[in-house]
């Protein structure tokens, strides 16, 4: 009679990749959708790689984006999961809560009315 020692469970499985969730998505598109219609924003891309995901906000399709939406899970217990990015590259907002860090953009939206 042989004794066999007990077989661990399998490790947790870290994604290959990190993606947006559909409550996520929701939120960038609603906002999407709005600068579309106020004729701001015309295209967008959405990236999924190894450590961030990345959803890019362009005026036109050949451009350079004029922000990113990023979520980088690596940086959930510092700066925050989530950040806007402009063109330049600088870090215009940063948190851990999607809503208030897509604020920043909202702010375009809002105009004088003449």
């Amino acid at each position: 009679m042989t004794i066999q020692s007990p077989t661990p469970f399998p490790a947790p499985r870290i994604p290959e990749q990190v993606s947006f969730d559909r409550k996520e998505l929701g939120v960038i598109l609603s906002l999407y959708g709005r600068m579309v219609a106020a004729g701001e924003w015309r295209d967008y891309g959405i990236s999924a790689l190894r450590e961030v995901a990345v959803f890019s906000v362009f005026r036109r399709t050949a451009e350079n984006p004029l922000y990113r939406i990023e979520k980088r899970p690596k940086l959930r217990q510092k700066q925050g999961l989530y950040a806007v990015i402009g063109m330049d590259g600088q870090i215009l907002k940063r948190g851990h809560d999607l809503k208030t860090v897509l604020r920043v953009l909202e702010k375009k939206l809002i105009r004088s009315v003449d």
